[in-house]
């Protein structure tokens, strides 16, 4: 339990932040985060970082997500990005998991097929999807 003069001060620096869309632990996202170019302060470029999310520890200043993707040569990369960064540019759904657990440290161990993560049913995501999809 938080003390009631630290939740006045955190609703009132965290009040312009940007909402992040609702994703839990299991769930595919794309993460829009800027990277600065050079020794100058005013240029910055966008890198995506996709991947599973395998912990998101919420909270209110404290709050962090740990994404974890596959790179290259099949070497397990993880990022913890501080979910009220000004550096996040937004967060994309690209898919959601069916998981039964909040951290999925399981899936350091797991290599290939063994380390995908089930699909969710997403009725109201695929609809709006075939909509914008032309007939064939």
């Amino acid at each position: 339990m938080k003390n009631v003069i630290l939740n006045k001060f955190e609703k009132r620096v965290f009040k312009d932040a940007k909402a992040l869309p609702a994703f839990r632990s299991g769930d595919t996202v794309r993460v829009h985060y800027k990277i600065q170019e050079g020794s100058d302060a005013s240029k910055f470029r966008i890198q995506m970082y996709e991947g599973v999310v395998t912990r998101y520890r919420k909270g209110t200043a404290g709050s962090t997500f740990t994404v974890r993707k596959i790179s290259a040569g099949g070497v397990g990369v993880e990022r913890v990005f501080p979910s009220f960064s000004p550096l996040i540019d937004k967060v994309e759904i690209v898919a959601q998991g069916k998981v039964r657990r909040s951290r999925l440290y399981y899936l350091r161990d797991l290599s290939g097929k063994a380390a995908r993560v089930r699909s969710r049913y997403l009725s109201g995501i695929e609809e709006e999807v075939g909509k914008e999809q032309p007939a064939k």
